[in-house]
């Protein structure tokens, strides 16, 4: 029971990572006042370029470097057309999510053709081995970046709350009239959210190809980016509550891959969809006291 135990915790952690880590980007970027449909897409790219370049270089980190340059540029892209043009943010994060999808797949086509099988690293990113041989060990020994990840939790609490960054952050998310009265630059906040955003999103994308399964494939986000915009919604848009978001669909998913490995006798199919299902439930009951940003979906243009 225990090593079970052990075993589901282990796997929660580093089914988690990508999520948590896109869900933190979506939260910088949404606390800016801005909705960024287009994290699906955006990882899906993220996790192709950050695969290829380190396939081609032979560096995991160029790799990483890649994905979250491509979440930067995608970033930016987003800000041109909400920003700088004020278009509709959920046309715009869907198209970005289409477009970089659609980038992707060519791609894929283009270098890899008809491949049979998905092409894969000859090494990705490696478990770093903590207490292995303990009780512990499944649980302890995780990868790099899911560290890296439970880290950001606490930095980003903090940045959001106790400092300038997180004060103006806020205040353009809330009030961009009052915040651009009081002198800060609304455009530019909001284009450093989605850069810093864009750039948590895009590892999250290379988390996956460089790290937790070292190969790409059509299916290799399988709308983690949809969810990554659930928890936002689940956690209030407070980081701490996000990561408790991201365990629990986590957490669902290592436990429904658990229990198929254990030839649990219920249908295949709703042991997949089990995930899934209790987060839209969970989202649907926290969404009903959900402190949105005020300023959330609306486009600012300065008078004068």
């Amino acid at each position: 029971m225990i090593e079970f135990i052990a075993t589901v915790l282990g796997a929660t952690l580093r089914i988690s990572t990508p999520i948590l880590l896109s869900g933190l980007g979506e939260t910088l970027i949404e606390r800016a006042g801005i909705l960024n449909l287009g994290i699906e897409g955006t990882m899906l790219l993220a996790a192709f370029n950050g695969f290829v370049v380190a396939q081609t270089t032979g560096s995991l980190f160029a790799g990483l470097a890649a994905a979250m340059l491509t979440g930067v540029v995608l970033g930016l892209l987003m800000g041109f057309l909400t920003v700088t043009l004020g278009l509709n943010q959920h046309v715009s994060g869907l198209g970005i999510t289409l477009l970089a999808s659609g980038l992707a797949l060519f791609s894929f086509r283009l270098l890899y053709g008809g491949a049979s099988t998905p092409p894969s690293l000859p090494e990705s990113f490696r478990v770093i081995p903590i207490l292995s041989g303990t009780p512990l060990g499944p649980v302890l020994s995780q990868y790099g970046l899911t560290y890296l990840a439970l880290l950001l939790v606490p930095v980003l609490s903090l940045a959001i709350t106790r400092t300038t960054f997180g004060l103006r952050l806020r205040a353009v998310g809330e009030n961009p009239e009052a915040a651009d009265m009081a002198g800060i630059n609304v455009y530019r906040m909001r284009y450093l959210a989605l850069i810093i955003g864009g750039a948590l999103i895009g590892l999250g994308g290379a988390f996956l190809s460089l790290a937790q399964l070292g190969a790409f494939t059509h299916g290799i986000i399988s709308g983690r980016g949809w969810v990554a915009i659930a928890i936002v919604i689940f956690g209030n848009w407070q980081p701490v509550k996000v990561l408790a978001g991201a365990l629990l669909f986590g957490g669902l998913q290592a436990l429904q891959l658990r229990l198929q490995a254990e030839g649990v006798p219920l249908p295949y199919e709703a042991l997949l969809a089990l995930p899934y299902i209790l987060t839209i439930i969970a989202l649907a009951i926290a969404g009903r006291n959900a402190s949105y940003p005020a300023a959330l979906l609306k486009p600012y243009r300065r008078e004068g």
